[in-house]
């Protein structure tokens, strides 16, 4: 299944702030929705991408190689809408 491009900008909010309260503020949906979104991410890639924790979350390993290669696929998919 392919990812959603919702829920990958979804993940890189989280990624941001570590934090699922302020990312849901921070893009105006409500945390229920972040938390799906990471959900199908995981079951798409078939690993967690966060820790949660007390404090917080932390990516997992997965998770920072998801969100460097998805920064580059999101970077190409703009360099290719821009020349065309």
């Amino acid at each position: 299944m392919i990812p959603n491009p919702y829920d990958i900008h979804y993940f890189h909010v989280v990624s941001e702030t570590l934090n699922l309260s302020r990312a849901s503020e921070r893009l105006g949906v409500v945390q229920p929705t972040l938390s799906q979104a990471i959900k199908r991410l995981e079951e798409s890639i078939g690993k967690s991408l966060f820790i949660r924790g007390s404090g917080g979350l932390t990516l997992t390993t997965t998770g920072e190689e998801f969100l460097v290669r998805s920064k580059v696929l999101f970077q190409d998919w703009e360099r290719i809408t821009q020349s065309l």
